[in-house]
């Protein structure tokens, strides 16, 4: 069976559908809604008038009608139809139905038929409109790519998509001074899409955040499947820009990730962001929780001593060396306004020795490092409770310490080990004063130049010499040992220390009565003995 010739209103609703990448139903709908505009104006009846418009493809014709209420008595000519009208006869109508009038597109003069292709064309458009918030309400936040139609100062028209809608790219929302070529395809950013009532408004951008965070994702894979985060993006389009960004894997690197080997990967992202000189510099930043560091981190590439931080008012003082001022805040001040973006703190900078004088109390890296730590601490002693039953919790000792991160127990032992050193060090000392008290050691403050084998010498002499000697009384020799001892002596006479009570030396003067020759006098030498131990114990 051959297919059913279209006529001539359907050709035309396609032709203008294909156009339009609209719908058939839609197009067919719009021609419904002119005609029927047309018709009243027509009519001269006001809006009021009751029409019905219908689309006769089988003889291929567009038909009206005017439509008018039957009832028992008429009010409204324009409206109604008394029952026992004339005009009724033969059409089986009763109260309520209504009585129609036709009428065809040969009614119409060439002013009605104009008229009614404005309302179409116009009709047409917004549903256009209407077509595009559709597609692109749900494109917000999202990069599409359109081609270049035209392009000046004021800025650039793109055509973009399946429907060919012209989209405008105002020349403030471009990077920097970059120009397009006619015909060259272009990335833009949905920024938003708005439905007012001159249809969809769709605004596009390049030098918005969200442009940098999508090129990103294009070109670096661990931020496009989710390990690396952005969290926040700063930026001044075609001058510089700062990513925050951080990694859900402990064992990738964020910034490293972004930055890739000898930056290779960030380079690729530059690339697509404009073509004015010089390119737009992107600074990668980690991202942390501690306020603190994270602006230290922010004022990249300016070296932060240290910080002062306001929570209540989020206000900060950062520190830096006295000739790091300028690098901190940067050219036309683009690295301290970033910083403040990015952190959403404000930045005041100052350098070492105004810190000082002004008095400021601020926390060093390895303070705010600690603070960090006990954080991480926090939150797994919290994510431990979490995973614990409630009678094991009450099974947590009121002294539990929560888990230490790595770098903290790092240092606990080398704490210890410089605590314990110097306690055993003076052990010996105790030890060489016990054996110097012994009676021989009593004179040690003698001094004497000689030699131990000098001196074994002179007593080996002395033994022959005091053998020939008579034997004295011990108190007569004590007397003249004690002053030998004088006269040798080359410093200043200590005072001396009596060894034995007066009872036993009484004893000991007894006991010498009875000794003969076979007692040896070496009394006279004890003085060379005392000196001599002196070089024992070095």
């Amino acid at each position: 069976m051959a297919a059913k010739k279209k006529t001539n209103i359907q050709k035309a609703i396609e032709e203008v559908a294909g156009a339009t990448n609209l719908a058939y139903e839609d197009v067919a709908e719009a021609l419904q809604y002119a005609v029927n505009k047309a018709f009243v104006k027509y009519l001269n009846m006001g809006d009021d008038a009751l029409t019905r418009i219908e689309l006769n493809y089988d003889i291929d014709e567009i038909e009206m009608y005017l439509r008018k209420e039957v009832v028992e008595e008429v009010e409204d000519d324009f409206l109604q139809i008394e029952l026992g009208d004339e005009r009724l006869e033969g059409k089986n109508l009763r109260l309520g139905d209504f009585y129609e009038t036709r009428y065809t597109m040969a009614d119409f003069s060439k002013g009605n038929v104009m008229s009614m292709g404005s309302i179409f064309q116009q009709r047409v458009r917004e549903l256009e409109k209407a077509a595009l918030y559709d597609t692109y309400k749900h494109k917000i936040g999202e990069m599409i790519t359109g081609i270049v139609e035209s392009s000046d100062d004021r800025g650039t028209n793109v055509r973009v998509g399946a429907t060919n809608q012209t989209l405008y790219l105002p020349a403030r929302s471009r990077i920097g001074n970059e120009s397009f070529e006619v015909g060259k395809p272009i990335k833009v950013y949905v920024v938003d899409v708005e439905n007012t009532t001159k249809g969809a408004q769709i605004n596009i951008s390049r030098s918005h955040e969200g442009f940098l965070k999508r090129v990103m994702e294009q070109e670096i894979a661990e931020i496009y499947d989710g390990t690396v985060i952005i969290k926040e993006i700063a930026r001044e389009a075609g001058d510089r820009s700062k990513v925050a960004v951080y990694s859900l894997d402990e064992n990738v690197d964020a910034t490293g990730a972004c930055i890739g080997p000898n930056g290779t990967r960030i380079q690729k992202v530059v690339a697509q962001l404009g073509n004015n000189s010089p390119a737009e510099k992107i600074d990668i930043v980690a991202y942390s929780e501690n306020p603190g560091l994270f602006i230290i981190e922010a004022l990249r590439p300016a070296q932060v001593i240290g910080v002062k931080l306001d929570h209540e008012n989020r206000k900060a003082i950062a520190v830096v060396n006295n000739d790091g001022l300028s690098v901190a805040i940067g050219r036309r001040g683009v690295n301290v306004r970033l910083a403040v973006k990015l952190t959403n703190w404000h930045i005041d900078i100052k350098e070492l020795d105004d810190a000082y004088a002004e008095g400021i109390q601020m926390q060093s890296i390895n303070d705010l490092i600690e603070e960090q730590n006990a954080l991480i601490r926090e939150k797994e002693y919290e994510k431990y409770l979490a995973s614990i039953t409630p009678t094991e919790k009450d099974d947590i000792p009121s002294d539990y310490v929560a888990p230490v991160s790595e770098e903290v127990e790092e240092e606990v032992p080398v704490t210890k080990e410089v605590e314990v050193k110097p306690v055993v060090e003076p052990v010996v000392e105790p030890v060489v004063k016990e054996e110097v008290k012994q009676p021989e050691v009593k004179v040690t403050e003698i001094k004497t130049t000689k030699t131990l084998e000098e001196l074994e010498a002179e007593l080996e002499k002395d033994k022959q010499k005091a053998a020939q000697q008579d034997r004295r009384p011990q108190r007569k020799r004590r007397e003249e040992t004690e002053t030998e001892e004088v006269e040798v002596s080359d410093t200043p006479a200590a005072s001396r220390m009596d060894i034995y009570t007066e009872e036993e030396l009484a004893a000991l003067e007894a006991e010498q009565e009875y000794e003969d020759e076979y007692v040896d006098d070496y009394s006279e030498y004890d003085d060379l003995y005392d000196e001599g131990t002196e070089d024992w114990f070095k």
